[in-house]
């Protein structure tokens, strides 16, 4: 009963990520909380998930031109060396023994999903300021500096994933859209995604070696997982995208708040 429950679990996931195109770790890592799974165990299996399925999408976009690789060693650059600090820092340590490791966790996957909420909410609006490249004027500084200012937001992007497994996706992309307003959506999308791949890959092993992955759990939930994405990509066309973007920004809020005040009222 419990492995047709991880299938199914691994099919509505993945299906949600077909039809809305929003990171698996918005919805696994709370699903396997649900589930009774500790908080690193439920982070750690969620990013080598995350990591697996978003290869096929990575290699797609690759083969169409969709990714700039030049971007993607400048936020590996940022994101990779902070996911492997904060595992040195994390998980090597007594900390990871101690209440306040799995607090930590917990709060930092409540801000990110109320994080992820808020992008869902405005991403079209964020999507036409690029196009009419409203961010460059408001931002001239930043985008003079685009290369510093990508690695960085490398950086902050690999804490918050780590932390957390959210982020790799919605947060990741709104960041880069910033940025580079003048690079065409579709671009985004396949480097942000090709990005998520080593990120959430590093990441997860950090988890993995510490005994934080249950190889079995995510075994299954990938069987469940990738034939849903695929028939949930064939059929997000036919669902209102902004119906669902703000259901799911509902649920993600709701999430978000209730695992970030839990660490603050206790």
């Amino acid at each position: 009963m419990e492995l047709l429950l991880h299938i199914l679990a691994g099919a509505g996931v993945g299906f949600a990520i077909g039809l809305t195109g929003v990171g698996g770790g918005s919805l696994m890592t709370p699903l396997l909380l649900v589930f009774g799974y500790p908080v690193p165990v439920a982070i750690g299996t969620d990013l080598l998930y995350a990591a697996i399925t978003k290869v096929g999408g990575a290699v797609s976009h690759h083969q169409r031109g969709n990714v700039d690789w030049k971007i993607v060693t400048l936020l590996a650059l940022g994101s990779i060396p902070a996911s492997i600090l904060l595992h040195f820092l994390l998980l090597n340590s007594r900390f990871q023994e101690s209440p306040e490791f799995e607090e930590l966790l917990t709060f930092s996957l409540g801000v990110m999903l109320i994080v992820t909420a808020i992008i869902l909410i405005f991403r079209d609006k964020v999507r036409s300021n690029a196009a009419e490249e409203r961010p460059q004027l408001l931002m001239r500084p930043l985008h003079t500096h685009r290369s510093a200012v990508t690695m960085v937001m490398g950086l902050l992007l690999g804490a918050c994933v780590t932390l957390s497994s959210v982020g790799a996706g919605a947060f990741g992309a709104a960041i880069l859209l910033t940025i580079y307003s003048q690079t065409a959506a579709v671009r985004i999308i396949g480097t942000d995604i090709a990005h998520a791949v080593p990120l959430t890959f590093i990441a997860g092993l950090g988890y993995l070696i510490a005994g934080y992955v249950d190889l079995f759990l995510l075994g299954t939930l990938l069987i469940g997982s990738l034939p849903a994405i695929h028939l949930g990509s064939r059929l997000s066309g036919q669902v209102p995208e902004r119906i669902l973007q703000h259901l799911l920004a509902a649920l993600l809020l709701g999430l978000g708040g209730y695992y970030s005040l839990l660490q603050v009222l206790n």
